[in-house]
């Protein structure tokens, strides 16, 4: 396979887990979303959508990064298999804090999620410096979203 190939897979891959989320955050949003009381550092809603395509994108590059190099190698199978458990969890938290309305579950999941991220962080950097630097702003976004779901939860 092509390194133009991977690197088109590895962005779509990760694009499809926020349209996933999607999924689930759209209908939540005005009907019940909206009703929480929110803390007052809380983003307008507009900005998470463009946050997010900007996110998977760099996720998708780092995923690339890693898997051009050879997937039989263990470190980088390892690398690539524990990317793809965090990016189901991703998607996982959606389900559960605006699909399933849960405010408690959604913390949860987000902080196995921070854990996972920082656990591909660090086997990215191990084959590609560039790989774990772009998935920074990813660990940081969600360290903010831990937050704001966590006030989200003891405000409701």
């Amino acid at each position: 396979m092509s390194n133009i190939t991977k690197l088109i897979i590895s962005i779509v891959i990760c694009q499809l887990a926020g349209v996933i989320g999607s999924i689930f955050t759209m209908d939540a949003i005005p009907v019940w979303y909206n009703t929480l009381t929110k803390p007052s550092f809380n983003p307008p809603s507009w900005l998470f959508g463009p946050v997010w395509i900007f996110l998977y994108l760099l996720m998708g590059i780092a995923l690339f990064l890693v898997w051009k190099e050879d997937l039989k190698n263990k470190d980088v199978k390892s690398a690539f298999t524990i990317f793809i458990i965090q990016l189901i969890f991703n998607a996982s938290w959606s389900i559960v804090f605006f699909g399933m309305r849960s405010t408690a579950g959604g913390l949860i999941i987000i902080i196995i999620l921070w854990i996972l991220i920082l656990i591909t962080m660090l086997r990215f950097f191990k084959i590609s410096k560039t790989a774990g630097m772009l998935m920074i702003p990813y660990l940081l976004w969600v360290t903010f979203a831990s937050v704001l779901n966590y006030a989200i939860f003891s405000l409701n």
